[in-house]
């Protein structure tokens, strides 16, 4: 591996040992990681179809607030109920709502996760605990 590809080494020392992320493992960081990219990526499609007018109404992404909704949904049990407000694709990805389950929802398809009928800001899945907008 080269420098710019190497993995990021854990910070060391007494403080390090003293931080949350100092119990998980080196795979659930990753894991983590890998959430926030998709996040990232899906709210970049998201925004480029908004803006070319293939989803209507409202639609709030949420660029720049990934490692939030990792984090929260890291920190809960699985059948712990999640409410969101209207800012909710990235607590849904997280939650493991699938991304064709969660964009066919945004562009009012019965294959949404709320059957078209929640939009952007109502994701919805039962079996998930994720209760949204």
């Amino acid at each position: 591996m080269t420098p710019a590809t190497a993995a990021p080494s854990r910070p060391t020392g007494p403080t390090a040992a003293r931080r949350p992320s100092a119990a998980l493992s080196s795979e659930r960081l990753h894991e983590f990681l890998r959430q926030m990219q998709l996040i990232r990526e899906f709210e970049n499609r998201t925004m480029q179809a908004y803006q070319q007018a293939k989803i209507g109404g409202f639609c709030h992404v949420y660029t720049g607030q990934e490692a939030l909704a990792v984090g929260t949904i890291g920190a809960v049990e699985h059948d712990d109920p999640i409410v969101t407000a209207y800012r909710d694709h990235g607590h849904a990805l997280a939650r493991g709502m699938s991304p064709r389950a969660c964009m066919a929802e945004m562009f009012g398809r019965t294959t949404g996760c709320a059957k078209g009928k929640g939009g952007s800001m109502h994701m919805f899945a039962k079996p998930n605990h994720l209760y949204g907008g």
